[in-house]
């Protein structure tokens, strides 16, 4: 067949600065490839003033933008939350009905993503899943994470731990592919900014290694989210180190732990928040951090790359598969400090020298790219089938490896 003959549409839906720093390099080899057209579906936290506008760096990256799906309410409340996900999928119903992708590529577990895929159902709109299988006990991640896979087709797994619950949940074998992480292709091909450009790009002072905080709501403990904050800025209070923040998600209290860490930049001056660093500032800075402290899963699948000390605080990432350089503490400030004092000590660092990432070897985008390119559209890709059990002899073969 002649390159390019016979195009495949690859719809791609981002929500949130987050996702899209995950997804870059498998973007970019679709771009790169005449035989896949790619159609960008950009939504959620990008499209907000309040959370930077991230639409905009999608834009300075060169990738056109097929369609803008507004959802977002300026609420962060339980009832806000759940509107947006109404709305979203108003939105994503209206975009597939001016476009249908000839598949449609989706990643995570955000509500804004759930809109996507619940919206492409009644249009039998193959969908693709990245990073399902993962557990994070603490938020409704979870439920909407595993709602995902059943509505999807593909399943693009970061480790073989992941794949295997996937079959345990009733996918076929031949649908769950073992690619690894996208972001560590990322890692792999980003060059990080020498210290003293990043500094004047962030504009904070980064002669002593900082620690680098990111919190999010653990939605499942949304009550005590204001107890939960106070105990963190307490201890970063406490340990002297300079801090610089970024920003939590727009979950559940989201706006609420964004206005604590500002006031605390305003009476700190130690403390800096940075509302998108951009992945490769943000890269950057994980290779110069004295430690990570916090709970996103950025401390959990990238850190191990560069050999990074984590925090990591309670429980919303509890169930992924973690490295020895993820030091688990609760929520009281004095677990907080005590958990930082070892993560920043010389031993500590010392130890995490001959660190392996689990979450794979960098070339995850490449095994994505070509299943996309390959895998048959027909009515056995859409028209799903519940294992029952599967065979003593396949439980560790049954699904594809990278």
């Amino acid at each position: 067949m002649a390159k390019g003959l016979h195009v495949r549409t690859i719809g791609v839906v981002t929500v949130a600065r987050s996702d899209y720093g995950i997804y870059l390099p498998v973007l970019k080899k679709i771009q790169e490839d005449l035989d896949l057209k790619l159609y960008l579906i950009v939504s959620g936290m990008h499209l907000s003033p309040e959370f930077g506008l991230t639409v905009k760096d999608i834009e300075a990256d060169g990738f056109q933008i097929g369609e803008r799906v507004e959802m977002l309410l300026s609420s962060d409340t339980p009832e806000g939350i759940a509107k947006s996900m109404g709305l979203g999928t108003i939105g994503f119903a209206q975009a597939y009905a001016s476009f249908r992708p000839d598949i449609l590529v989706v990643l995570g577990d955000r509500f804004e993503m759930h809109a996507a895929v619940v919206a492409a159902l009644p249009f039998k709109i193959p969908v693709a899943h990245i990073h399902g299988g993962e557990i994070t006990e603490g938020a409704i991640d979870t439920a909407l994470r595993h709602s995902i896979t059943q509505l999807s087709h593909l399943h693009f797994v970061s480790t073989e731990e992941y794949a295997k619950r996937l079959i345990q949940m009733g996918e076929e074998p031949w649908r769950v592919i073992v690619s690894g992480a996208p972001a560590l292709d990322s890692i792999r091909s980003t060059k990080l900014l020498p210290c003293e450009e990043l500094a004047n790009r962030i504009g904070a002072c980064l002669d002593k290694a900082p620690l680098l905080v990111t919190y999010h709501p653990v939605t499942l403990e949304y009550e005590q989210t204001e107890w939960q904050v106070k105990e963190l800025l307490e201890a970063l209070r406490a340990v002297n180190l300079p801090v610089v923040f970024t920003m939590p998600n727009a979950d559940t209290k989201g706006r609420h732990i964004t206005h604590m860490l500002e006031a605390f930049v305003r009476l700190n001056s130690f403390a800096k928040i940075v509302a998108n660093l951009g992945p490769q500032a943000y890269y950057s800075m994980m290779s110069i951090a004295a430690a990570m402290v916090g709970n996103s899963s950025s401390g959990i699948i990238e850190a191990p790359s560069f050999k990074l000390p984590v925090v990591n605080i309670g429980t919303r990432q509890q169930g992924r598969l973690r490295a020895k350089n993820v030091i688990d503490v609760g929520y009281e400030h004095d677990e907080i400090i005590n958990g930082i004092s070892r993560a920043v000590s010389s031993g500590f660092r010392a130890s995490l020298g001959d660190l392996v990432n689990p979450y794979g070897n960098g070339r995850a985008s490449e095994v994505i790219v070509q299943r996309l390119k390959e895998v048959v559209l027909d009515n056995n890709l859409v028209v799903k089938k519940f294992v029952e059990e599967i065979p003593p002899l396949m439980q560790d073969t049954a699904f594809a490896r990278n």
